[in-house]
């Protein structure tokens, strides 16, 4: 099986299905001598980690990461960094009436067709279980970027019809407060209470829906991206794209943009500090990068989320023999993807910040 792998320079390996015996992550080309806060990664990994709240899956997992290898005396070595998250809370029985089954929206039919065999229980490597290997690896990232006052963002900003407000401050510190003060990790607190309720809702009625994250990066310094195949917003939206459930990327204006006219959506240069090096733009709407390069300004993007495909309503599908019958949800699945998957997000924006980082600093330190 290809496609384990992420990154060029800073680059993630992942292993482990969702009812195996654990999940786990190995970085290659992490810098020596960054400063490794166990309970930082810890503190990311309950984020994702299920059983959080009502309106997410009720399975049970500590989500404990043990570093293996590549840490002495609290930093990193420059070795390989290995990391192991235990499964502790499998219940394949919730599966066996699937194993035959195919179930409508997951990947269930496609990896059949591909490899021959398929782990039915939860999915296998086509599980977001897997997600909990990236957020360990992004919280070692976000950990490299913080030296280089680099810091990311991310949160609901939409469920179902349900949209927050832009928002207003950009003082990181104060979003992430409101953020983490709801369940549904919504930085505006009357949207939060609505998204909640909905969400709840939907629970009670077997159903799932969809929604969205926004994301703010600050501090990354102008040059980082390359102008053809690696462009910065391009690497970000395959980070993005490759999360389960995720069906839409946009950065700036997005598609608003193609209903602007060049008048209109056109980033004016400013020189506040009369530093030709430290130019700003009076608007936004390039989301921080142009020509896939950063620009220095804050970089934004949206990631929008598809509903949860299992639902507790029956269904119309086909089994492995071709014949059409029923299939109903059955276990412990999100009503709503995207509380648990706001930290995903800055996982896998970190990795890419930090993977262009490093290449950034190859390139100039052979110049």
């Amino acid at each position: 099986m290809a496609g384990n792998s992420f990154g060029d320079v800073f680059r993630i390996t992942t292993f482990g299905e969702s009812h195996g015996e654990a999940i786990g992550v190995i970085i290659d080309g992490c810098p020596p001598n960054i400063a490794i806060d166990t309970a930082f990664i810890q503190s990311e990994l309950d984020k994702r980690r299920p059983g959080q709240s009502k309106i997410t899956t009720q399975r049970k997992e500590s989500d404990i990461a043990k570093i293996l290898s590549g840490v002495f005396e609290g930093k990193t070595t420059g070795m390989p960094l290995a990391m192991v998250i235990p499964n502790e809370d499998q219940r394949s029985k919730d599966y066996s009436h699937i194993q035959d089954k195919y179930r409508p929206s997951h990947a269930d039919y496609t990896y059949q067709m591909k490899y021959g065999i398929r782990d039915y229980r939860g999915g296998g490597r086509s599980s977001a279980r897997e997600t909990a290997a990236r957020v360990a690896a992004g919280a070692i990232a976000k950990s490299l970027l913080a030296q280089q006052g680099i810091h990311i963002f991310a949160h609901v900003s939409g469920v179902g019809k349900i949209e927050a407000p832009n928002l207003t401050s950009a003082d990181i510190d104060e979003l992430v407060t409101m953020r983490e003060n709801n369940i549904v990790r919504c930085a505006d607190p009357a949207t939060a209470n609505e998204m909640i309720d909905f969400i709840d809702s939907i629970r009670k009625a077997g159903d799932t829906v969809g929604g969205r994250i926004s994301a703010i990066i600050q501090g990354v310094p102008v040059g980082l991206g390359e102008p053809v195949f690696d462009k910065l917003h391009a690497d970000l939206a395959k980070a993005m794209m490759g999360i389960n459930a995720v069906h839409g990327f946009e950065y700036g204006s997005g598609f608003a943009g193609s209903e602007m006219q060049g008048s209109e959506h056109n980033d004016i240069f400013v020189n506040p500090d009369n530093d030709a090096a430290k130019l700003q733009t009076l608007t936004n709407f390039s989301g921080g990068i142009q020509g896939g390069i950063a620009n220095g300004m804050d970089i934004t993007f949206r990631v929008a989320f598809k509903p949860v495909a299992t639902i507790m309503r029956s269904q119309q599908t086909i089994n492995q023999a071709g014949e059409t019958t029923e299939i109903t949800g059955k276990g412990r699945h999100d009503p709503c993807v995207v509380p648990r998957a706001v930290v995903i997000v800055e996982a896998m924006a970190a990795l890419v910040i930090a993977d262009h980082l490093l290449r950034h600093q190859s390139y100039h330190a052979t110049k």
